[in-house]
């Protein structure tokens, strides 16, 4: 079946971050469609914005925007009404729902949502702290840990703890690997929630395979051979059993819905029900 594809002009003040998630979460309804994606990010001049509007010009598409400063907003909706391509504002209508609950005016201040402020300070330390502890490392401190995840290699462990660490969460994850006992610091942890991670063992080969070829390396070895792929997930398995961490199969999710998962078990942690 062919893709139908069109292009898609996300137009920011700030990084885009926002406009990129709105965008990719609403393309994602429709089957068989293909944004190409065109970022315009900080974006708050008049000439920055009639670069932006020559290229819309050139590709015409879909225009969705979050640019908070009047002049501008006004400057790109009559270009866009002129070029005949839709211009959707993202953020208005929660803005305006916003200001009439609270019953004050928006501030209206371009990329207000990355003032270094206490939260962006945790966000940074909370990566830091995975960097320090990702794979294994620094055991010694993993009870500073927000969450702690456990798994085989190439289970998510790594960008899911950073997906995590840049919402704040200071977290570490150790590999289970066969014939390798897990550190004891594991066993006598209080604060952390300790998450294993498991993954269907075809799709464990089908990358690690991909891996191997990325990096150059041969696949004739026992890493993604499936006997004993079946035999490394049947092990970590058998590890999760003997204790008392939740475990969450990432077969079929991606990292955002196994960091979500995550994140409800936390809470749960947090509450004192896990």
């Amino acid at each position: 079946m062919s893709v139908e594809s069109f292009h898609l002009h996300l137009v920011s003040d700030a990084t885009g971050e926002t406009a990129i998630t709105v965008a990719r979460g609403a393309v994602a309804q429709f089957s068989d469609v293909e944004a190409i994606e065109h970022l315009w990010s900080l974006v708050r001049s008049k000439d920055q914005l009639n670069r932006v509007l020559a290229n819309v010009a050139a590709n015409p598409g879909v225009v969705m925007f979050t640019l908070v400063d009047q002049e501008l907003r006004q400057a790109l909706q009559e270009a866009c009404r002129e070029l005949d391509v839709p211009c959707i504002p993202l953020l208005d209508t929660v803005i305006a729902m916003l200001s009439h609950y609270l019953g004050i005016e928006s501030r209206n201040l371009p990329g207000s949502q990355h003032v270094m402020d206490a939260h962006y300070l945790d966000r940074i330390d909370a990566v830091n702290f995975t960097v320090m502890h990702d794979d294994g490392q620094a055991t010694n401190s993993l009870e500073e840990a927000d969450i702690v995840l456990v798994g085989v290699s190439r289970s998510s462990k790594t960008p899911t703890c950073f997906y995590l660490a840049n919402r704040g969460f200071k977290t570490a994850n150790v590999p289970v690997v066969p014939g390798c006992p897990l550190p004891p610091e594991l066993e006598n942890l209080k604060r952390p929630l300790v998450v294993g991670l498991t993954c269907g063992a075809d799709q464990l080969v089908d990358i690690r395979r991909s891996r191997l070829r990325m990096i150059g390396q041969d696949e004739k070895t026992e890493y993604v051979d499936p006997a004993a792929v079946q035999e490394e997930v049947k092990h970590a398995r058998r590890v999760f059993s003997k204790t008392d961490w939740p475990v969450i199969d990432v077969t079929r999710r991606s990292i955002e819905e196994t960091a979500a998962a995550v994140l409800q078990l936390h809470a749960k942690h947090i509450d004192g029900d896990i």
